[in-house]
């Protein structure tokens, strides 16, 4: 904050600014935002803000129709347009569809609406009432301008095409595919680049900007761009800027603002600050430049490069002159650098949030001799241990020096050899070559586990090995004989292959032929002994059989338990298929239910089988009606002796 210089007072808005504009005579800076929305003017010669006023919805854009702030045009959310004069509000009116953007067209004093319509609608400030409006191809427009040399219109549509319109004779009299303009080979697209930005310079030259985050600069004589400049961002721009001094377009989107050369696209320099933009306004005539951000505070830049400072701050061309005659250090040349992980390493989590760490990035930067002593008071010996490692490497650059044996791997340590060995020879006839010598498989991280895994451990006595071992042997003599004759071509001094001398080439096709004769004899060598070991080993397995004696085997019967027959596992087996109910019921009529067994603490257990309510109806059931033939039976035998008695009477 010390360090910071304030140019005006309260350069801010309350929560979000959207658009900044200058007057034309540069002495009054305008700016948009919310909330509430409002406008503010900030009188430059006083360094201060002038008035403010409120509205009743969102400005979209605005335009400064006179020289200073006199007259004002709003375009609003809610297709609302409203002027405003010095005193303040003067009139409203409304346009047909929403609007995006307007231009004012100052030999007709009309004013040029472009949004979500086809049509692009014009209101004349000189009669009070809107014209016909102008039919386009498009079905939305986003943005319009009007060529400050010979007023022509051109407007940005949504399908990426810009339309240029003479308002004299209100024709169509260009139009230019700009999205397939955008499209290189080196820039990605998602979607169809719409027009975003579009801003004229001079007579010829005209910017446009897509959604896609490239810029266009065309000449008006050609329908193909000048230079393509992509932001690598994908994000659509917002801003296009003239520089004429340096000849440079000051581009910017929501996240970078670029400065690069119109006729190279050379990058200049660029800007990344902390919020997103919305707006960015050059200072005429000036390395000045203004922007508004998602942020209340408006940002202010002075690049002396680009030019001289305004009039009414020319005190920060001294200050940078000062700064350039005495360089200071910069502001974090006595911080360290520490992550939160670091802190919490060294016990200063607590610091999060006070004055003795600035946050910056990923991390913070604190003081270093707090570092110091706190690393100190965390680690006490690691100075030793820093003098430790010194001496170890000191140690080992005078061992490197020495003669170094080298040191097999526990694995495969004859194949290791064997690859030493040929890669020894491959480096000689390399030098004398004068080649690139081949990266070893030793050292290769591909095959590094196959010498540290046992696992990989070549196994001399398996069949497989054994039947190629005769091959590659003859193979590795075969290339050792050949590297000989090579060596003697070399020493020569031949530089063709000949053949050696003292040898004729049918001798040689001979040597082959033996060579392959005996590999072949050894390959069926190592076969028969395969085979003869195998005989032995069916032999002793079949003496090992005969020799085993099959002895009896004995089984002990559980406690509680007698032996009936075999035949009882396998109604055992059936009973177990069966459900708890039928066991019991079928063990209760057999009289096995109770099972006492002395011979362990006299244990005993009984099972009793519960009835189910059903069950239990139905016995009851059962019970009553027996209990109701039984009295039936007696009242008919009572009465059959009455009967019989009163027989005898009579």
């Amino acid at each position: 904050i010390r360090r910071r210089i304030e140019l005006i007072q309260d350069f801010e808005m309350p929560t979000v600014s959207t658009k900044i504009k200058v007057s034309r005579d540069g002495q009054y800076i305008m700016a948009v935002g919310t909330y509430k929305p409002r406008v503010r003017c900030f009188d430059t010669y006083q360094l201060s803000q002038k008035f403010e006023r409120c509205l009743d919805s969102e400005v979209v854009t605005f335009e400064i129709l006179s020289d200073d702030y006199s007259k004002i045009v709003f375009l609003q959310c809610g297709r609302f347009v409203e002027f405003h004069s010095q005193h303040g509000h003067y009139y409203r009116t409304r346009i047909p569809k929403f609007g995006r953007d307007f231009s004012y067209h100052y030999p007709s004093c009309d004013l040029y609406f472009v949004g979500a319509s086809s049509e692009v609608y014009r209101l004349n400030l000189e009669q009070g009432r809107f014209l016909n409006s102008l039919q386009t191809e498009a079905s939305e427009s986003n943005v319009c301008d009007v060529n400050p040399v010979h007023f022509l219109f051109a407007m940005g549509t949504a399908e990426g095409k810009v339309e240029c319109w003479d308002p004299r004779t209100r024709n169509r009299v260009g139009l230019l595919d700009c999205a397939l303009s955008s499209v290189t080979a080196d820039t990605e697209i998602e979607g169809l680049p719409s027009i975003s930005a579009l801003k004229f310079d001079g007579a010829l030259n005209m910017a446009v900007g897509t959604s896609t985050g490239q810029v266009l600069l065309y000449d008006l004589r050609s329908s193909n761009p000048l230079i393509v400049k992509d932001h690598h961002y994908g994000l659509p721009i917002k801003s296009i800027q003239f520089q004429h001094q340096l000849d440079l377009i000051i581009s910017a989107d929501s996240r970078i603002i670029k400065m690069w050369n119109k006729d190279t696209g050379k990058i200049f320099t660029s800007m990344e600050p902390e919020h997103d933009i919305n707006d960015v306004c050059l200072y005429p005539n000036s390395g000045m430049l203004m922007t508004a951000n998602e942020a209340p505070k408006m940002n202010i830049y002075y690049i002396p490069v680009l030019g001289p400072a305004p009039k009414w701050c020319s005190f920060l061309d001294n200050l940078t002159e000062e700064l350039e005659e005495n360089p200071e250090s910069t502001v974090y040349d006595d911080y360290k650098f520490v992550t939160r992980k670091d802190l919490e390493n060294l016990g200063l989590a607590h610091l999060i949030g006070s004055s003795l760490l600035r946050a910056y990035m990923h991390g913070f930067f604190m003081d270093i001799r707090l570092y110091h002593k706190a690393k100190m008071m965390a680690n006490p010996f690691a100075y030793e241990e820093y003098r430790r490692e010194k001496i170890r490497q000191k140690i080992e650059e005078t061992r490197a020096q020495r003669v170094q044996l080298k040191k097999l791997p526990k694995v495969n340590k004859e194949l290791a050899l064997k690859l030493i060995e040929e890669e020894g020879e491959e480096q000689q006839i390399s030098k004398k070559r004068k080649q690139k010598n081949l990266p070893s498989l030793l050292k290769d991280d591909r095959f590094k586990v196959m010498f540290e895994n046992p696992d990989f451990q070549v196994d001399e006595q398996s069949e497989e090995f054994r039947l190629l071992n005769p091959l590659v042997s003859k193979i590795s003599e075969k290339r050792k004989r050949k590297l000989k004759i090579l060596e003697e071509l070399e020493a020569q001094g031949q530089e063709e292959e000949e053949e050696p001398e003292g040898k004729a080439s049918d001798a040689e096709s001979s040597e082959s032929s033996d060579d392959e004769k005996g590999w072949v004899e050894e390959v069926r060598k190592q076969r028969k002994l395969l085979r003869q070991e195998e005989k032995l080993k069916r032999q002793e397995r079949l003496k090992e059989d005969q020799q085993t004696l099959l002895k009896p085997q004995f089984f002990e019967i559980k406690e509680g338990e007698e032996f009936r027959s075999f035949k009882d596992s396998a109604k055992k087996q059936k009973l177990m298929k069966k459900t708890l109910e039928d066991r019991l019921k079928l063990e209760e009529k057999l009289g096995t239910l109770n099972v006492s067994d002395t011979t362990v603490g006299s244990k005993q257990a009984t099972f009793k089988l519960k009835k189910s309510e059903q069950q239990r109806k139905q016995q009851e059931a059962e019970k009553r009606h027996r209990q109701e033939r039984k009295s039936l039976r007696r009242s008919a035998s009572h009465l059959k002796s009455r009967r019989g008695r009163g027989r005898l009477f009579h």
